[in-house]
């Protein structure tokens, strides 16, 4: 007979999915770059479809807050790559006041699963939640006042605040690769 292997944890992939793709789309949002092509391709696959995949592995392994995090976050990014490409496209429109409406209610269910995100680890992946929690809510302030106004200032504002959210499942993604491959604490979690 042959022994039943376990899944390796996933959560390292998807964190790096994750926060690679916010750190490239909120770099946009600060103004620094136009047209975010790669960016929306690579939040297709990468943060998408990884964080997909990511999710469904935690789910098998028992995990409901990986299972319900990362196929969220994965689904929410192959479906705002897909609206973008629908709209360049001009299959349809993508409108500021509709994605003020989705950042606010992915801003809801970021809070719940921020909640949560406590028991996963004590700062690291806590700081993950509470700053993409922020980073939804100023995104929907910024697109209800881009509609009202045609000023992007706060959107640069979460711009700036979501390279920090990215960065930081970043840095909780090498922590979990180099404190487990290492077998010791490199990177506090």
């Amino acid at each position: 007979m042959s022994e039943k292997q376990e899944w390796a944890s996933p959560g390292a992939l998807g964190l790096a999915g994750f926060g690679l793709t916010t750190v490239l789309l909120n770099i946009h949002n600060a103004g620094l770059f136009e047209i975010p092509t790669v960016t929306f391709c690579l939040g297709f696959f990468y943060g998408g479809l990884i964080q997909l995949l990511a999710g469904l592995i935690d789910g098998k392994r028992g995990d409901i807050f990986g299972l319900t995090a990362f196929t969220s976050y994965g689904a929410f990014w192959i479906a705002l790559a897909l609206a973008m490409v629908f709209s360049w496209l001009g299959i349809a429109e993508v409108t500021p006041v509709e994605l003020g409406y989705a950042m606010f209610f992915w801003g809801l269910f970021t809070l719940y699963m921020t909640i949560g995100s406590f028991k996963v680890s004590k700062f690291a992946i806590p700081t993950v939640f509470v700053t993409l929690t922020i980073l939804f809510f100023l995104l929907s302030a910024g697109f209800f006042v881009l509609d009202a106004t045609g000023s992007p200032i706060v959107l640069r504002i979460a711009g700036a605040e979501g390279i920090f959210c990215g960065l930081s499942a970043m840095y909780s993604s090498a922590a979990i690769v180099l404190n487990t491959h290492l077998g010791k604490r490199v990177l506090p979690l």
